[in-house]
């Protein structure tokens, strides 16, 4: 008898150690997993606050260099590529065609910025000024929103290369995340020339 009750004091320390085993891996899985997909929202997000600063911008700057353009008609190539750049990103079908166009839209930014030490008259014109004011002000919303993009990507990847992270995104059906890098020839100072001889 004594026996028979030893064995099932025995078989219930071994059900509850499996019992609690079951829920710290329960508990651990279920973690995982709703991380993985918090990781993978954060991302969503700054993605789009990307683009709603790019969208911002793409709305924004157009107007501005119309009501510029008729003052600095130096350089027509400057706002073709404007408006060529903005149709490419809204015809992006995804985040690598669309971080390319912002990427050429940024490059026209540059040639544009450029165009009042070329022409300093440009400086006094108010139109102009308002111009360059909303472009630094639209280009450092976009520089924070980027990081901000990032940084989550980076926090997700990270994730998802450890060891469990991989198990659970992997479950989440969750995938790493892409950088917003500079465009190509970013590092270099673009180069305007307005000599029409």
């Amino acid at each position: 008898m004594k026996r028979r009750s030893s064995m099932v004091s025995v078989l219930l320390a071994f059900i509850v150690v499996l019992v609690v085993l079951a829920l710290i891996v329960g508990g651990c899985a279920y973690n995982g997993y709703n991380k993985a997909i918090r990781l993978d929202e954060a991302v969503d997000s700054g993605w789009a606050q990307v683009e709603n600063v790019l969208q911002r911008r793409f709305e924004l700057i157009p107007n501005l260099v119309e009501t510029v353009k008729g003052y600095a008609k130096h350089e027509e190539g400057v706002f073709t590529d404007i408006a060529q750049s903005r149709e490419k990103y809204f015809q992006a079908s995804n985040r690598a065609e669309k971080v390319q166009a912002a990427g050429g839209f940024e490059r026209a930014l540059s040639r544009l910025l450029v165009l009042q030490e070329r022409y300093p008259e440009l400086k006094a014109q108010a139109n102009f000024l308002d111009l360059q004011s909303q472009l630094e002000g639209s280009e450092n919303r976009i520089a924070v929103e980027r990081k901000r993009y990032n940084d989550a990507v980076r926090e997700l990847n990270v994730y998802c290369r450890t060891l469990l992270g991989r198990v659970f995104t992997g479950w989440a059906g969750v995938e790493a995340g892409e950088y917003f890098e500079a465009s190509e020839g970013a590092e270099q100072a673009p180069k305007v020339d307005f000599s029409s001889d």
